[in-house]
């Protein structure tokens, strides 16, 4: 079912999404399934799994270093099948830009069809741990707007090197990100607002938003949002802050503020294990204001852990 209908359906009841990571080659997917299982009794209509960029590793060959393009964490589409079959849930596989060839786009697509996949998530990516700038792939999109044509077109029948005549076609529900506080290489939010006005009106059903820690953020953006016309469902990102190195890694990653009484409340934390006791008791509150607002999804972005995102789903559903 598409998070469209799902958030329909609902008739106005806020729903529990979260996000998680393929594991590292390698690794077993049950450690996959062991932090999904506990999240399962807050019915989460729909899993988000992401995609990682490619990384170049360097090996050791008769004492000179080969450069080898390779993914650390591959298998978005088979664990969204694995999980889909598993929980009888719906799993959005967020699709890149970066890495992939607009043809190897198309494979991945076809592939997300045959599988009963109804929702992708389409987004840029980030640069390679190498790149100072996002580099679009050859033969690949360099923005989201691009890969959102592309999958409306595929919807459409119309494939990259001809118009197939089916009554199959493809029916994906395209998601985007947006940027309460901009996107890092936007120059202004207005301007970011503007790019995510053309990625809806490109075909994009709904939006679901980067981390926030100021839930006065979300609300300006989404007023923002619906003042240009934009009117599809704004899903608001939560991640709870896990460890003090939080407050320096976060807003030098994603180019975020952190309400100072969060930063003090840290500050004043003597282990991780107390730190995380914050982030939990300050991602309730944040929770329980958005959904007392009538957010539509409150999604969590897990990153492998569940834990905290179970205990503040059971303060919050």
């Amino acid at each position: 079912m598409k998070v469209t209908e799902h958030i329909k359906q609902a008739k106005g009841k806020t729903l529990f999404s979260f996000e998680i990571i393929p594991p590292v080659k390698g690794r077993s997917i049950q450690e996959l399934y062991n932090n999904i299982d506990p999240l399962m009794e807050f019915k989460p209509p729909f899993i988000d799994v992401t995609t990682s960029r490619e990384e170049y590793v360097y090996l050791d060959r008769d004492g000179l270093l080969d450069k080898k393009l390779t993914r650390m964490r591959p298998g978005t589409v088979g664990i969204c099948a694995s999980i889909k079959h598993k929980y009888n849930v719906d799993t959005i596989p967020h699709v890149l830009c970066g890495g992939f060839t607009k043809e190897e786009t198309e494979y991945l697509l076809v592939d997300c069809h045959y599988l009963g996949l109804d929702n992708v998530m389409a987004l840029r990516g980030d640069a390679m741990r190498e790149e100072k700038f996002f580099e679009p792939t050859q033969g690949g999109h360099p923005y989201a707007i691009d890969l959102v044509r592309q999958i409306h077109d595929l919807n459409c029948g119309t494939y990259l090197h001809e118009v197939i005549e089916t009554d199959d076609c493809a029916d994906f529900c395209i998601g985007v990100a947006g940027y309460p506080e901009k996107h890092l290489e936007a120059p202004s939010l207005k301007s970011d607002l503007k790019r995510l006005k053309e990625k809806v009106d490109a075909g994009a059903e709904y939006v679901v938003t980067q981390m926030f820690f100021d839930n006065q953020k979300y609300f300006d953006f989404v007023k923002a949002a619906r003042e240009i016309g934009i009117t599809v469902p704004i899903i608001p990102g939560i991640k709870p802050i896990a460890v003090k190195r939080h407050l320096q890694l976060l807003p030098q990653v994603f180019r975020i503020d952190l309400p100072q009484d969060l930063i003090d409340a840290v500050d004043a934390c003597d282990n991780n294990k107390e730190v995380r006791q914050v982030g939990i008791e300050w991602a309730v509150e944040q929770s329980k204001e958005l959904k007392a607002a009538g957010v539509p999804v409150l999604h969590y972005y897990s990153m492998g852990k569940s834990d905290n995102i179970k205990a503040i789903a059971k303060a919050v559903f």
